[in-house]
C-alpha cells in the first residue's frame, strides 16, 4: 500500500473520489506480500497490485457499483485449478475483499506512508459491512486515534517490524488493524563489492540503503529514523567502527551488526568498553555477523547477513522452515 501513497494524494489535492481495495481475510495464494493493495479511480482504473491482477476488472465493477449511502463493501473472489496459472499466482485461493471509499481514509496515514514511517491503519466496519471509517495508530504515546484496544494491539504490532493485518469481532462489527512498520533502512559503513550487494540485496527486499564512509554521516543518518535504521558495518578501522557503533548501541537501533573475524570483535569490543559502553550494550551486536548459511562468496554473505536483519527485526528464532509451527504457504 505504500507505493500508493503518493497518487492517493494527488487524488486528494484533485478533488478526485476512488475505493480503496485490500484484503480482509484469506487462504492460500502461497507467498505473498501483505500490504499489497488497489487503488480504483471513477474510471474503474486500477494502481497498484493485489492477486497480480486476477481480480482487478471484478473489482473495478463492484466498487462502481457501491450504493451512494454505502462507504464500504466486502466482496469474495477466488482462483483454483487452470485460473492459478492464466493468472500467474504461486496456488490458489479465496479471500474477502473490503472495498473503502478513500475520502473514508484518514489524509495523514497517506502522509505517513509516504514519509517512509511506521504506522497503523484501523478500520471500523459495522455489522452489515457496509460502512467503514478509519484511523490511524503509531507507535507514540500519543499516535493513535481509533477504539483504545485496536490502537493497544496496533502498537504490539508494529513492535514486531512487519508488515500485517488483525481482525477483531466486536458487537457492532469489525475491527480490522493493518500495520506497515518504517521501512527498514541499512546504513552500510564501508565500500568495496559487499557494499554494493548489501544495497542491492535491500532493494529486493523493498528496504532503503545508503553506504557511507565517514562515521560522522552514518551517525547522522541513524538519529535521523532511530526505529528504522539498522548498521552494518564492514570498516575494520578503529576510528571509524568504535564511534558509529556507540553511536548505534546508544541510540536503540534495531539491528547492529559488524563484519570481522573473532579476533577484530574482540577489539572492537575492548574499544568500546574503553569508550564507556557496558556488557549489555556490547551483547547487541551481531558479530560474527550473519546467519550461518555456509556463505562463501561475496553475494552469498550479503544474503547470510540480509536474512540475519530479517530475522531480529521480526524478533524470529531462526530455525529450518519445515520445523516451524503452523502452515507453510505453498
Amino acid at each position: 500500500m505504500r507505493e500508493l501513497a503518493e497518487t492517493a494524494r494527488q487524488w486528494a489535492a484533485q478533488g478526485r473520489t476512488g475505493v480503496l481495495a485490500r484484503p480482509l481475510t484469506e487462504r492460500g495464494f502461497g507467498p505473498r506480500r501483505p500490504a499489497d493493495a488497489l487503488l480504483i479511480d471513477e474510471a474503474g482504473h486500477c494502481h497498484g497490485t493485489l492477486y497480480r491482477g486476477a481480480f482487478d476488472a471484478y473489482l473495478a465493477a463492484e466498487a462502481a457499483a457501491l450504493p451512494a449511502d454505502h462507504t464500504a463493501g466486502v466482496r469474495e473472489v477466488s482462483v483454483h485449478d487452470d485460473e492459478v496459472k492464466r493468472a500467474g499466482l504461486t496456488c490458489g485461493g479465496q479471500a474477502e475483499v473490503l472495498l473503502q471509499s478513500l475520502d473514508t481514509v484518514p489524509a495523514r496515514w497517506w502522509d505517513l506512508l509516504a514519509e517512509g514511517a511506521g504506522a497503523a491503519l484501523i478500520t471500523r466496519l459495522d455489522a452489515e459491512r457496509t460502512r467503514g471509517t478509519s484511523a490511524v495508530a503509531t507507535s507514540a504515546p500519543e499516535g493513535g486515534d481509533g477504539p483504545s484496544e485496536a490502537v493497544e494491539r496496533a502498537r504490539e504490532l508494529l513492535g514486531r517490524r512487519r508488515a500485517g493485518r488483525d481482525i477483531r469481532s466486536t458487537d457492532d462489527g469489525l475491527v480490522l488493524i493493518e500495520t506497515f512498520p518504517a521501512v527498514p533502512h541499512l546504513v552500510i559503513v564501508g565500500g568495496g563489492e559487499l557494499a554494493e550487494l548489501l544495497a542491492a540485496q535491500a532493494h529486493l527486499l523493498d528496504w532503503e540503503a545508503t553506504v557511507e564512509s565517514a562515521a560522522e554521516d552514518a551517525a547522522r543518518l541513524l538519529a535521523q529514523r532511530p526505529a528504522a535504521a539498522c548498521l552494518i558495518v564492514l570498516s575494520h578501522e578503529p576510528d571509524v567502527d568504535v564511534p558509529v557503533l556507540s553511536a548505534a548501541l546508544n541510540a536503540g537501533i534495531p539491528y547492529v551488526g559488524a563484519l570481522g573475524s573473532r579476533h577484530t570483535q574482540t577489539r572492537r569490543a575492548a574499544d568500546l568498553a574503553k569508550a564507556g559502553l557496558d556488557e549489555g550494550l556490547l551483547g547487541r551486536i551481531h558479530g560474527p555477523i550473519g546467519l550461518d548459511l555456509g556463505a562463501r562468496t561475496p553475494v552469498e554473505t550479503a544474503l547470510a547477513i540480509c536474512a540475519e536483519v530479517l530475522a531480529t527485526l521480526d524478533g524470529s528464532e531462526v530455525r529450518v522452515v519445515r520445523e516451524g509451527p503452523g502452515p507453510i504457504p505453498a
